[in-house]
């Protein structure tokens, strides 16, 4: 998880040396993790993980969650031996590529929707940078809350593609019309996924689209020529008007038009 790799990073970088082992570790879905280190029992995630155990915020830690998370960062609440011990505050770097790529999925008629675990200062504050309206952040959703705005959607009549890269996403991905997974991301969601882009780079979903838009005309088209030709000869040659010849030719004809439009496929480019 690319905010646990920052935290580990931090951590090493700080102290200068390797981390101790944890036992009992568990990775609990869309509220944090959990372990025992040093003998110590650790929580690291939410605020509301904290609460499920009956810990909560001293003052001076809450005013610190509460101004990071208004700064548009992400707050990790840190507790061990019943107690809460710290906030980390972590900033999350959109990508240069990311405001192009909705810029590009927007050109091909697509609405971008923004789902996130994160607290709606930080959503907002990505949104507004890569182009997504505010009115299209879903922020602080839950796995399960992911499919719910999925399957809401679907109801609604639209098909839905959903691009996601972390165990959270799976099941969404799973539920969407179209699941593309990134393949730097984890293996549940490339499993859960219909197509992993192997590229880290949002681009890439757009330049799939388009992709398989052009797949699609091409097919669309050659069964169009393949069934034209097939209710202009068919007829003529059962009346005797079709010397056998120009109908050979003609098939062949067919054949080398249904390949040769199917070849055009192999100029696509990504975009620059």
């Amino acid at each position: 998880h690319p905010i646990a790799q920052a935290v580990a990073t931090g951590a090493r970088d700080r102290t200068g040396t390797a981390h101790p082992a944890v036992q009992n570790f568990a990775n609990l879905p869309g509220l944090g993790v959990q372990g025992v280190v040093e003998g110590h029992a650790v929580l690291v995630g939410r605020e509301q993980l904290l609460a499920e155990w009956e810990i909560h915020l001293p003052e001076e830690l809450a005013r610190k969650k509460a101004a990071a998370e208004a700064a548009g960062r992400t707050a990790v609440v840190v507790a061990w031996d019943g107690e809460a011990r710290a906030v980390l505050d972590v900033a999350d770097a959109v990508k240069d590529t990311s405001a192009e790529a909705i810029a590009r999925l927007r050109a091909l008629g697509l609405t971008p929707l923004l789902l996130t675990g994160d607290n709606r200062a930080v959503a907002e504050s990505v949104a507004a940078e890569v182009g997504i309206d505010r009115d299209d952040v879903y922020a602080q959703v839950m796995p399960e809350d992911k499919v719910d705005v999925v399957k809401r959607l679907q109801t609604q009549g639209r098909s839905v593609a959903m691009v996601g890269d972390g165990v959270n996403d799976a099941a969404a991905l799973a539920q969407a019309d179209l699941g593309l997974a990134m393949g730097t991301g984890t293996d549940a969601a490339i499993e859960a996924s219909d197509l992993t882009l192997v590229r880290g780079d949002l681009r890439a979903a757009a330049d799939a689209i388009r992709l398989s838009r052009k797949t699609l005309g091409t097919i669309r088209t050659n069964l169009f020529w393949a069934f034209a030709y097939n209710v202009a000869a068919l007829p003529l040659a059962a009346a005797g008007l079709l010397n056998p010849m120009i109908a050979g030719a003609a098939m062949a004809f067919s054949s080398v038009f249904v390949v040769g439009n199917s070849l055009r496929l192999r100029g696509f480019r990504a975009a620059a």
